[in-house]
């Protein structure tokens, strides 16, 4: 003989209402948010466009810490000093080449100091 009435089953509760919210919420901050380019730099890479490449050689080697001219190391302003003493115009290409472990703002950074000293063709080498 049973005096006690049985406790009910207590169910746990089902979790697959939330992550669907959740899910519906990812989808939504995924295509509500702006994923554009704030700064796009017109670097072609190798083998692409018309990059004028004659004359003497221009390979810009980009180290984490030290830039090369042609295998010779010199610092930033001295490089520039030097591209204007080899080259016939400043409209020629520069080959950039970036070496390992160095990191994007580096090479945006000297992109843009060598765009703004006036040698617009900067190829970067992949």
């Amino acid at each position: 003989m049973q005096f006690t009435t049985p406790r009910p089953y207590r169910r746990r509760p089902s979790l697959t209402p939330m992550i669907d919210v959740v899910f519906l919420l990812l989808v939504f901050f995924m295509l509500a948010s702006r994923f554009g380019m704030d700064h796009v730099l017109p670097v072609p890479l190798a083998g692409q466009g018309n990059a004028d490449l004659s004359g003497p050689p221009r390979l810009i080697s980009v180290d984490a810490e030290s830039l090369r001219l042609n295998g010779i190391a010199m610092p930033q302003e001295a490089l520039l000093t030097e591209l204007e003493r080899i080259m016939d115009t400043p409209e020629q290409a520069l080959i950039l080449r970036a070496g390992d472990q160095v990191e994007l703002q580096r090479i945006i950074d000297i992109t843009e100091s060598l765009q703004s000293a006036g040698f617009p063709n900067v190829v970067l080498l992949e």
